[in-house]
């Protein structure tokens, strides 16, 4: 259990069902050992618990419309659909001919734009997400429970870490 650091049981939420979500990749380049490495566990993971008896449905997402994307595709004057389908092609030939079994459900970022609109009003509206110079950051501090699971304290954070500080947010974090 990642929240109590404890070896626990695994007990479905569902009786003899398992759903596991496994970040993909963002497909603005080839993958490399580092990206591969998750498919490898939960592919892995998937099999054991359809093994051990549960229906087990495995989903890995592809992030095909992202800044790391739009980027590529200007630096090298092309469209950024264009480079998204070209690494999703890549990333999908080289993760079979690694003997990675395809996931159950892969779905594209761009198929759930309607719907990573509505969630991400939803956080606006509910004051925990705000918009600035054509983003939308989300307000660290207005989810009391953030950094509970990887045990962060908020005042520990060290500010602007992976990002620089953006014009128009108001919290480097």
């Amino acid at each position: 259990n990642s929240l109590t650091h404890q070896k626990e049981p695994f007990e479905p939420r569902d009786a003899g069902k398992a759903g596991i979500y496994c970040c993909g990749p963002t497909v603005y380049n080839l993958v490399h050992v580092g990206n591969a490495r998750p498919y490898v566990t939960f592919a892995v993971l998937r099999s054991w618990l359809r093994h051990r008896g549960l229906e087990t449905t495995l989903v890995t997402n592809i992030t095909d419309v992202d800044d790391k994307i739009i980027a590529k595709a200007n630096a090298e004057g092309r469209d950024s659909t264009e480079i998204a389908e070209e690494y999703t092609a890549a990333y999908v030939v080289d993760t079979d001919r690694l003997g990675i079994p395809r996931p159950d459900v892969e779905p594209r970022a761009t198929e759930t734009i309607p719907e990573i609109i509505d969630l991400v009003c939803q956080l606006i509206s509910g004051g925990h997400a705000y918009p600035a110079h054509g983003s939308v950051y989300f307000r660290v501090r207005s989810f009391a429970e953030y950094g509970k699971l990887s045990k962060q304290r908020i005042d520990e954070l060290e500010e602007g870490v992976r990002v620089d500080n953006e014009p128009g947010k108001t919290d480097p974090l």
